[in-house]
């Protein structure tokens, strides 16, 4: 297993190559970026990091065995280009479905990410200012304004794949350089190359029409989790949840579907598992599973046990023992 790399000065190179078995090391391991993960897939999780920092952009693949809903933040000095390794339909970026061949950008203020198991990302983070003067030499005209919101954007086939070997290459390139910290014109040589593939990928016209429909529908979805969550103890029906944010059980759930590819129902069950297991690894002494269980909501605990052991291979007694 790999180890998280020790804190550099912002301009060292420095290389994180991580094999995680937790969701929420996982999640901690991205260095400086405020991320949480929420499984929503049965399977025990498993994961790798490999990152690369040099001056001004962040290089980055990862690897996760299960379903999970990314939720968090970057920064806002930063933007991010990010593509699947392989493409799948139940690939969703702050509420879009991401069709084949897509690019997911933006910045780095929000991050809402739902993957598929047995998804790989491939990614590049990068300071405002290197892409200013990076995007004003290549297209001499200001950043695109449409890069200060979260976009899913069509690319060709060949771009993408010559963008995904590219990427992989560069990874590998830059980590060896980085672990020898010297030649930083090489260095630059590379991050300047993978840039501007990234940025080269991206469509000439991009129509960001849609982009207000899509942020009602998420709105909605956000909305409704959070009343849902809210009442972790006693879950809020579907039929209270519509009521309260004024939309129609119907309506909620094409919502859900179009934002998070699953149902209410379903999503929020996961959640409150999640929220269980991360309180069991959280508890006080004398706190029992049970006190966690119907805290969250969970009053028949063979019924629970079954659904926790079904969504995380593993009982809740074994969580506890495990801390």
């Amino acid at each position: 297993m790999g180890s998280p790399a020790p804190h550099h000065a912002p301009d060292s190179p420095w290389v994180q190559v991580l094999d995680t078995q937790d969701m929420d090391q996982h999640a901690l391991a991205q260095q400086g970026w405020a991320l949480q993960y929420e499984q929503l897939s049965p399977g025990q999780f498993q994961g790798r990091i490999h990152q690369v920092q040099l001056p001004e952009v962040t290089l980055l693949r990862e690897d996760t065995s299960i379903a999970l809903r990314q939720r968090g933040r970057l920064d806002d000095s930063v933007y991010g280009f990010a593509m699947a390794l392989q493409d799948s339909p139940d690939l969703f970026f702050n509420g879009q479905r991401v069709p084949a061949h897509a690019i997911m950008c933006g910045k780095g203020d929000e991050v809402d990410l739902t993957t598929p198991p047995h998804f790989t990302l491939i990614a590049v983070v990068v300071e405002r200012s290197l892409l200013n003067p990076l995007w004003e030499r290549m297209y001499q005209k200001p950043l695109a304004h449409w890069l200060e919101k979260q976009l899913v954007l069509q690319t060709t086939d060949i771009k993408a794949q010559n963008l995904r070997d590219l990427q992989l290459t560069v990874l590998d390139q830059a980590s060896a350089l980085a672990h020898r910290q010297h030649d930083p014109q090489a260095l630059r040589q590379l991050r300047d190359e993978i840039l501007m593939e990234w940025l080269e990928a991206l469509p000439s016209q991009v129509d960001t029409s849609e982009l207000p429909n899509l942020e009602r529908r998420k709105k909605l979805v956000d909305r409704a989790c959070e009343l849902m969550m809210g009442h972790a103890d006693e879950p809020l029906s579907i039929l209270e949840v519509c009521s309260r944010v004024g939309t129609s059980r119907r309506k909620l759930n094409y919502c859900f579907q179009d934002v998070l590819g699953t149902t209410p129902i379903k999503y929020l069950r996961s959640l409150r598992l999640n929220s269980v297991r991360r309180a069991i690894r959280q508890a006080a002494p004398g706190v029992t599973i049970q006190d966690i269980a119907s805290h969250w909501g969970f009053w028949h605990l063979s019924q629970f046990a079954q659904d926790y052991k079904h969504l995380f291979g593993e009982l809740p007694s074994d969580t506890l023992r495990q801390r």
